[in-house]
C-alpha cells in the first residue's frame, strides 16, 4: 500500500548524443544533460547539488565511468 514508485528508467541516443556537465565558472552551479554531436546543443535533464545527485543521473541512463565537465 505504501511504497516508492518505481523511478522511469532514461535512454538516450549512445551514436549522436554524448552525457556531459555543465557547470558555472561563476557560482558552482552544474547541471547534467546530453550534448547532440551534430548540432552542438545541450540538453539539461537535472541539476547536480550534491554526489548523490551524480549518482542518480549515472544510475538513470546506465552511465558508467567519468562524466566530462564544460564550462
Amino acid at each position: 500500500m505504501f511504497f516508492k514508485k518505481p523511478k522511469p528508467q532514461g535512454s538516450y541516443d549512445h551514436e549522436n548524443k554524448k552525457p556531459l556537465i555543465r557547470a558555472s565558472i561563476c557560482n558552482g552551479e552544474q547541471v547534467a544533460g546530453f550534448k547532440d554531436l551534430r548540432t552542438g546543443d545541450f540538453e539539461e535533464i537535472m541539476l547536480i547539488r550534491n554526489a548523490a545527485d551524480l549518482a542518480e543521473f549515472k544510475e538513470r541512463y546506465g552511465i558508467e565511468g567519468d562524466i566530462d565537465k564544460i564550462y
